[in-house]
């Protein structure tokens, strides 16, 4: 079992940046990769980026690559999202997830490939 806690959501200005953590506890986090999803109101969970177990290995979304890096400490159990010149359109509550790192290029994109979900941190982008 994996626990994930998100934490850094906030109100932000478009043009701004945030950074998101996701710290994890239970199993050895260094053997999962990590996912960022977004939902905002009355849509779909959508996925964001993901992340290697070693940190190597990243995978983005088209509506973010270019503005946000997905990082890891896995010493400190935590991934990081950070996200750079912010739109109205960010706004989401942001979902972290994980699931047995199998290796390979493909990064899992869809909700039913990760095992363990956080409860998720709201970010809104003002205009």
């Amino acid at each position: 079992q994996v626990q994930l806690a998100e934490s850094g959501g906030g109100l932000v200005q478009a043009g701004g940046s945030l950074r998101l953590s996701c710290a994890a506890s239970g199993r050895t986090f260094s053997n999962y990769r990590v996912g960022w999803f977004r939902q905002a109101p009355g849509k779909e969970r959508d996925f964001v980026a993901a992340i290697s177990w070693s940190g190597s290995g990243t995978y983005y979304s088209d509506s973010v690559k270019g503005r946000f890096t997905i990082s890891r400490n896995n010493g400190k159990n935590t991934v990081f999202l950070q996200m750079e010149s912010l739109k109205p359109e960010d706004t989401a509550i942001y979902y972290c997830a994980a699931h047995l790192d199998r290796g390979g290029r493909y990064f899992a994109r869809t909700i039913g490939e990760y095992d363990w979900w956080g409860q998720g941190t709201q970010v809104t982008v003002s205009s």
